[in-house]
């Protein structure tokens, strides 16, 4: 088990291994199942991705009535406007919106690392897929890289709104975005890191406050930042760009502040937008 992310970038440095194949090697070890077991579980949930991506109905709505139809109307904006953001970016944002969607109209999604925060790493995944040069086996490279930052924040830290914030939910997925992109622009496992830690001090002490205690608002339109967000941090550091604080001591610090974090920051619908007068009306209906 990985305790950090630098011990992954020093196996990688010892053995000349890329940062995806030390996070495949450790699984194939735990797991004691072979590289084509592992590699072969780990494309059903891309494909997942995909399936969820393309089984987006734009004209549903969740039960609260809430959620629904944003991805839809995004992607309608971005085909038709000369959007701020480009071409990409706005697929990654209607991907995000599209993706978050389904988990509130309780469609199939991929938890990674959480439910509330599925639509990040797909919402930058797929567009590569699907607009770049990209094969599927890189693809996978890239969700083995995000698997691998995943399991440190969690065991360094948390991926627990409930116990971290939000900051352990989006800004975990959109630091596990960021260090796969960084690899698909052919970065290295320094580099790798450095997007980790860019992307997890951008969103640090986001709290974690859904209105009428439901994974709708505002955790749709914020896996849209954490997307964006690890775009422009794998950008950054491929620039050459390098942050000034070690991305271990970002993730210790994500887990201080998220102990210090009230309680009613921490995924209970007592306070951030949840506490708004409008927000306890919503709460009244559902």
């Amino acid at each position: 088990m990985f305790e950090s992310i630098q011990s992954i970038i020093d196996e990688c440095k010892e053995t000349g291994k890329e940062f995806f194949k030390t996070v495949i090697d450790y699984e194939i070890k735990s797991s004691d199942k072979s590289e084509e077991q592992v590699r072969s579980k780990m494309e059903l949930m891309f494909d997942a991705m995909i399936n969820s991506s393309e089984n987006y109905d734009g004209s549903l709505t969740s039960r609260s009535g809430l959620t629904g139809g944003d991805g839809k109307r995004f992607e309608e904006y971005s085909k038709s406007s000369d959007t701020v953001c480009g071409s990409f970016i706005s697929l990654v944002i209607s991907e995000a919106l599209k993706i978050a969607e389904n988990n509130a109209c309780m469609k199939r999604i991929v938890a990674c690392p959480t439910a509330g925060s599925c639509g990040v790493i797909p919402a930058v995944l797929i567009p590569f897929y699907k607009t770049r040069d990209i094969t599927k086996d890189k693809i996978i490279n890239a969700l083995f890289i995000a698997a691998g930052i995943g399991q440190v924040i969690a065991n360094r830290a948390t991926i627990s709104g409930a116990q971290g914030g939000c900051q352990a939910e989006i800004g975990a997925a959109s630091a596990m975005a960021a260090g796969a992109v960084t690899y698909l622009l052919g970065g290295n496992a320094e580099q790798i890191g450095f997007a980790i830690g860019f992307a997890l001090q951008n969103l640090l002490g986001l709290v974690c406050d859904p209105v009428a205690g439901l994974v709708e608002i505002p955790c749709v339109k914020r896996n849209v930042i954490g997307a964006v967000n690890a775009c422009s941090c794998a950008d950054m550091v491929m620039a050459g760009i390098i942050p000034k604080i070690p991305v271990d001591e970002i993730i210790d610090a994500m887990k201080s502040v998220g102990d210090r974090m009230d309680y009613t920051l921490k995924e209970t619908g007592l306070g951030g937008i949840a506490s708004t007068s409008t927000a306890k009306k919503f709460s009244e209906k559902n």
